[in-house]
């Protein structure tokens, strides 16, 4: 794969806005987990190596288990290995990341509100956006994984 724009470089004022976007979320008060397992899965329904790459490694340094890493696309049957509030969020991940199919249905508003308060959901929504987002950039532009560099010995 080869990177086709080096967009940090070349919009370095635009990849800054969103990553103070980034940086808002992270500051939100949600748990740090939870918002790398909606990013993690954000990204594995959109496609992008370079932030699957990235929050795997995330997610392993804050000491989530393999286990966990490897049934997250399958979270529904994964039974009680995912909390009340991660199942809630990854639903809500799901249904917000595919809006143009789900319309977000109100039973789904609801569910997320049900263990989400408003601010919460708010800032969890900003998440799953900004996860959209610099998926599309880092797709769009083939923005290489970390694990692709290494293996290139670069």
């Amino acid at each position: 794969m080869t990177e086709r724009i080096k967009y940090i470089d070349v919009a370095p004022a635009g990849v800054k806005a969103l990553g103070g976007v980034y940086g808002y979320v992270m500051q939100s008060g949600l748990p740090d987990i939870l918002v790398t397992l909606v990013y993690q899965r954000v990204s594995q329904i959109n496609g992008c190596a370079f932030c699957l790459d990235t929050h795997t490694r995330d997610l392993l340094e804050q000491g989530v288990s393999v286990e966990k890493l490897a049934l997250l696309q399958a979270w529904r049957e994964a039974g009680s290995l995912f909390d009340q509030r991660e199942r809630a969020a990854l639903a809500w991940a799901e249904t917000v990341t595919r809006v143009a199919e789900t319309e977000v249905p109100d039973e789904d508003y609801q569910a997320a509100r049900a263990v989400f308060s408003e601010k919460e959901l708010v800032d969890l929504t900003i998440a799953i956006s900004i996860m959209n987002a610099l998926n599309r950039m880092a797709i769009s532009f083939r923005r290489t994984p970390q694990a692709v560099l290494a293996h290139q010995g670069k």
